[in-house]
């Protein structure tokens, strides 16, 4: 097969939604370490970057707002796309990002062909790491969410919650939004570009589509799914364009020196900060 032959791995809305939270990410991440570290000059220079400390929470609040909308409209599209007529069972079927028995198999697996001593497992469309990280964002926007709201209405709150919730929130959504950023910056950047099989970048989620010979080395089970089911002539993708894959690499670049920035400094100056 020629090396040039793609196969399709992300929908339009995946793509979109995907952008979507990488600008919304970095928004939050620059106006809330400006005002958890607006006791230093780093803080001060970021809040300047939008406007000042009382600007900064203005975006930081409206721009969560939208990314609740959005998650929510997430989970409505992923209702939509359960196959209904099998359900339960569609729930954790080769599709899904629902975890399994098989992703605990492949887990061992894994560790096994890593010291040596095993073949490595075979992955269908989702491999046990790509499930951990979609989950490991996905459950943390419930808890920034919810806290989130609360303080941004905390007499409503005091309404029907004793006072002290107020600082417990405060102090959640502080605690989430750093294990955010950290695993965000660390782990999802590593897994997504870093990897020897990524390297020097994951351009699937920009092109939506990546190189069949990757796919067939990567995710055996998956194309050899899409052949037995006939859907694989189907699934073929033309290539990105050259100006369009240019562009998403300084975007995505751009993004991830931006994130090891914060991520950097937010630790070198984390000893002038407190989340109590």
């Amino acid at each position: 097969m020629p090396t040039t032959m793609r196969i399709k791995r992300f929908t339009v809305f995946d793509r979109l939604f995907h952008l979507f939270l990488m600008l919304t990410f970095i928004i939050q991440t620059v106006t809330g370490f400006s005002r958890l570290y607006y006791t230093t000059a780093w803080g001060k220079k970021l809040g300047y970057l939008v406007g000042g400390y009382e600007a900064a929470l203005r975006l930081h609040l409206w721009v969560g707002v939208l990314m609740i909308i959005a998650f929510l409209i997430h989970t409505v599209y992923l209702i939509t796309r359960l196959d209904w007529r099998r359900f339960p069972g569609s729930l954790v079927g080769p599709d899904s990002l629902v975890p399994n028995l098989q992703d605990f198999k492949h887990l061992r697996q894994r560790i096994l062909w890593f010291f040596g001593i095993g073949a490595s497992p075979r992955f269908n469309r989702w491999s046990y790491w790509e499930k951990f990280d979609y989950w490991a964002v996905y459950w943390g926007m419930p808890l920034l969410a919810v806290t989130g709201l609360m303080a941004m209405f905390p007499f409503a709150t005091s309404g029907f919650l004793p006072g002290w919730s107020l600082n417990v929130a405060v102090f959640l959504h502080r605690a989430e939004a750093i294990l955010a950023v950290a695993y965000i910056f660390i782990v999802h950047f590593f897994i997504g570009h870093l990897r020897p099989l990524s390297f020097p970048m994951n351009e699937a989620m920009f092109s939506g589509s990546m190189p069949l010979e990757e796919a067939v080395e990567e995710k055996p089970a998956w194309v050899q799914r899409m052949k037995d089911e006939g859907r694989l002539e189907l699934a073929l993708a033309d290539p990105p364009a050259r100006w369009f894959r240019v562009a998403y690499f300084i975007f995505g670049y751009a993004v991830v020196f931006s994130g090891l920035y914060l991520l950097i400094s937010g630790i070198v100056y984390s000893r002038y900060i407190s989340l109590h």
